[in-house]
């Protein structure tokens, strides 16, 4: 539905305020009104017609078929049973009032019925664009999932069936493949030059509407939404059909993909997100080789670092990614880092948020030797760890026997030593959580791994770590839980 302004609204908001501009600069003196004029600054908005005459034509058209089975004839004869219109548009399953399960014409309860039919029906409409001359294509794979037939038109209306070459569902990345060749690509960008506020275009087919150009700017970089990409947060109009089409800059190269948009009606509330186009790149590399994106990993669990085990554990600003729990036999076991390591840089480079660790380490080719940063007891620590792939699984590990008990202290807490069929093999157990450990979320049956930089390997050296605690600053226990471990603030009694 189309809304239209009362006509000549617009026209008489323009004129009303360039006569009240004029006015108010025939009241003032002819020397103020100068410089009142030339100390106002002036700001062109960018014209976007050279960026999309040169890319719109790399833009194109994706849509989709599905194969649905076709339901069996009425035994009345053609046209004998009238639900079977309202199945055509409402599914095989439609039952209109008062006809009861029992009465519904189910053909697999039949004898000798014959493999249901299947017909072919439009399923989804989407976005791509052209990344090389001899025809390859790039879009999300939520827009080519689970379909039978792809097509994709050009601007100038010819149409292609594509080829599938790979697809990752982790990232959304689908490479398709036509057969055409002299094809303009896009000129691809360099995500990580963007910044808040910059200007860019998307191009796309919202609702259908092939070749449909919007405009915004960045709102954030490296978006974190609990997915495994950081995404780039825009303003810029994005709608169902836009999903795989290109972000562009003004310099009219291709920054991201279109993916999202984070809306409570299902249409633009002014969020979209975009995949970087360094993180699409890099998955493209591994679909054009392989058909597949093969991942490392390095066997550990981790969670944010707050601001407060930040400070305590001397870390100064919180970034790093916490060391949650550790794999048995895995790789970062096999390195020698431990549950309540702070992973600070991997392979050079900084893990500012604990996002960015999954996201590096997936980006490394399994068997490669990488360097891994971590923060332990006030200093950094480098070690080696071989990069595994993904989908490998690690044995798993017993503990070994602790000794002797312990009664209640100044955190609160009464432990005693790991049974012998712990998964721990240091530690000691909680018997009793009362006063500040209570507080702080301790129960009975937790494990203290680590008290401030000492790490805990008895009942009575964990006495002694505790009676030596400075009443005036709260301590940082390394807590383990169900085999996840967490750093928790308690100030001694």
């Amino acid at each position: 539905m189309a809304f239209h302004l009362p006509a000549g609204s617009g026209i008489k908001r323009v004129v009303a305020g360039a006569a009240a501009s004029v006015l108010l600069a025939s009241t003032l003196p002819l020397g103020v009104a100068q410089a009142a004029s030339a100390s106002a600054p002036t700001v062109a908005l960018p014209d976007f017609t050279q960026v999309v005459a040169e890319t719109e034509g790399s833009v194109v058209n994706i849509r989709t078929t599905e194969a649905v089975p076709v339901r069996r004839s009425s035994p009345m004869g053609p046209g004998g049973d009238p639900s079977d219109l309202f199945r055509w548009f409402f599914g095989p399953d439609f039952m209109p009032p008062g006809y009861g399960p029992q009465q519904q014409q189910k053909p697999h309860a039949q004898p000798n019925q014959p493999t249901p039919k299947e017909r072919t029906v439009p399923r989804g409409i989407g976005s791509g664009f052209i990344i090389s001359s001899d025809g390859y294509v790039l879009t999300n794979n939520h827009v080519v999932d689970n379909s039978n037939g792809i097509f994709v038109t050009m601007t100038d209306g010819k149409e292609y069936k594509a080829k599938v070459i790979g697809t990752d569902a982790r990232t959304d990345i689908a490479l398709l493949k036509i057969d055409a060749k002299g094809l303009k690509p896009l000129v691809i960008g360099d995500s990580n030059t963007l910044k808040k506020g910059q200007w860019v275009l998307a191009i796309g087919s919202p609702f259908g509407l092939d070749s449909t150009v919007t405009a915004g700017i960045v709102s954030a970089i490296n978006r974190d939404t609990g997915d495994y990409l950081p995404f780039i947060q825009t303003d810029v109009a994005v709608n169902p059909g836009n999903s795989g089409g290109p972000l562009i800059d003004l310099n009219g190269h291709v920054v991201g993909i279109n993916s999202q948009i984070i809306s409570r009606s299902g249409g633009f509330m002014g969020i979209s997100l975009a995949i970087p186009i360094d993180e699409v790149m890099r998955v493209v590399d591994q679909l054009k080789a392989h058909g597949k994106v093969t991942r490392g990993r390095i066997g550990v669990q981790i969670t944010e670092v707050q601001d407060d085990v930040a400070k305590a554990l001397g870390l100064g600003t919180a970034h790093g990614a916490l060391v949650s729990s550790v794999e048995p036999d895995g790789p970062a076991a096999k390195a020698g880092i431990h549950a309540g390591d702070v992973i600070t840089a991997f392979n050079g480079e900084k893990i500012e948020h604990m996002t960015d660790l999954p996201r590096l380490v997936g980006a490394t080719r399994p068997g490669t030797e990488a360097t891994i940063q971590v923060w332990r007891k006030g200093k950094a620590v480098d070690l080696k760890a071989k990069v595994a792939e993904l989908d490998q699984k690690a044995a798993g590990q017993q503990g070994e026997q602790a000794p002797s008990a312990s009664g209640v202290d100044r955190l609160g807490l009464s432990v005693e030593a790991l049974p012998a069929d712990a998964d721990q093999n240091q530690g000691v157990a909680v018997a009793q959580a009362q006063g500040p450990a209570a507080d702080a979320g301790i129960e009975a049956g937790d494990i203290i791994l680590r008290i401030n930089d000492t790490d805990i390997t008895s009942p009575k050296q964990y006495a002694s770590v505790v009676k030596g605690l400075d009443k005036s600053r709260p301590a940082v226990l390394l807590v383990s839980r169900d085999q996840q471990s967490q750093w928790v603030i308690v100030k001694p009694q």
